[in-house]
């Protein structure tokens, strides 16, 4: 059910995102590196979803945190003439990479053992057949 709720959430926001008026250039980095952060607590939100140990409120603190600490390190970074931004998408990609391949790895998991699992299933019954004409 949460992740219904994220997946219509993130499909809202973009719909809005698409005809809402266009951000001026300037902002865009701003932006750019704003929805990264979120993209990141949403998969790490799919991630801990699917471990069982989702938190609303450490998932909600999360979204509107990353995202406000990565416009303040991207004004920090244009303050300094540095370009700090960069460092925070290597690490919100990173992660988000992360989270990623654990959710293919427990989708994985699940489509194997359900896979495997209906071998056994028609394995059981072929030997309970032969078990049957056997006994004949």
């Amino acid at each position: 059910m949460v992740l219904i709720a994220i997946i219509i959430g993130c499909l809202i926001g973009a719909i809005i995102g698409i005809y809402a008026p266009i951000i001026p250039y300037t902002y865009s980095g701003y932006l750019a590196i704003a929805i990264i952060a979120a993209l990141d607590s949403v998969f790490g939100g799919i991630n801990s979803l699917l471990k069982k140990n989702f938190d609303l409120k450490i998932f909600v603190t999360g979204f509107f945190g990353n995202a406000i600490l990565s416009i303040l390190l991207t004004i920090l970074g244009q303050k300094l003439n540095v370009d700090i931004y960069l460092a925070a998408i290597v690490v919100f990609v990173g992660r988000m990479f992360n989270n990623l391949a654990s959710i293919r790895r427990y989708y994985l998991d699940k489509w194997t053992n359900r896979k495997r699992t209906k071998t056994e299933v028609e394995t059981e019954k072929a030997t309970e057949q032969l078990e049957g004409e056997n006994k004949k």
